[in-house]
């Protein structure tokens, strides 16, 4: 049985952790440096780093930060945020980057896609996708949750995928931040449409929702930040109830 991932999250503005509710009222989490090291002690899978900013500010996410975090960690980092070419890859792996996160630069050219994994091989790129439930649908949105694309998210998916992507992060922004639990039809339909893995965020408030979103939304990882940032719950904690509960887990 393939091993389940819990993935935190920190999604980075001005060199500080924030967290919000629906991408909005953003609230100061931590330091992201001491955030990235006390979650590999506690048996992190892995860890994302999204620089919320870059993309608005039409820039490549911080590379002395990245640096920095990268330092603290010894198990897999993807990096997200403004990255929009194959050169920006490059300086992020060779910062300490294992995979690069891919999502507006994407959208309007998918070619990058295309041209990444020819570059670096399937495995280091995800791409993000920003799903909004839209009059009964999951529409794609970009520049941070900010523009509507006019994309279906299943079709996006099944595109990104064919076009070289590894891993699929799937965000709903309905269900993010609210503790409500994840969009399990939305992640449901896409890890059953695409070939590769999707890592299901948004919307975690409890142990119960890793649980649902692995056995209904057919989820290959979980993605979290509140829960973790403040003191909902903690990995270890988390992994113990999944273990129990018969999810198979790294412990």
């Amino acid at each position: 049985m393939v091993t389940k991932r819990l993935i935190p999250c920190l999604d980075v503005r001005d060199g500080r952790t924030v967290k919000g509710i629906q991408f909005e009222g953003l609230r100061d989490a931590g330091d992201p440096v001491a955030l990235a090291a006390r979650y590999a002690r506690e048996g992190a899978d892995e860890l994302v780093f999204l620089d919320i900013t870059a993309t608005h500010q039409r820039r490549q996410p911080l590379t002395a930060l990245v640096r920095a975090v990268a330092r603290e960690l010894d198990i897999p980092f993807t990096v997200g945020g403004g990255i929009a070419s194959v050169a920006a890859v490059e300086e992020l792996l060779l910062s300490g980057a294992d995979k690069v996160g891919v999502n507006s630069a994407a959208l309007a050219r998918p070619a990058l896609l295309d041209e990444l994994a020819r570059r670096f091989g399937a495995q280091c790129v995800v791409v993000a996708v920003d799903a909004r439930l839209v009059a009964g649908q999951w529409q794609v949105m970009t520049r941070a949750g900010t523009q509507a694309t006019g994309r279906e998210a299943l079709a996006w998916c099944r595109e990104a995928a064919a076009r070289g992507a590894g891993e699929i992060l799937l965000t709903s922004m309905t269900h993010d931040g609210t503790k409500a639990g994840f969009a399990l039809d939305l992640t449901r339909a896409v890890s059953e449409g695409v070939p590769v893995p999707v890592i299901a965020s948004g919307g975690a408030g409890q142990a119960a929702d890793f649980t649902a979103v692995f056995a209904e939304g057919r989820a290959d990882a979980a993605l979290a930040a509140s829960i973790f940032h403040f003191g909902d719950t903690s990995l270890p904690v988390l992994k113990d109830y999944l273990h129990r509960a018969g999810v198979p887990v790294r412990r």
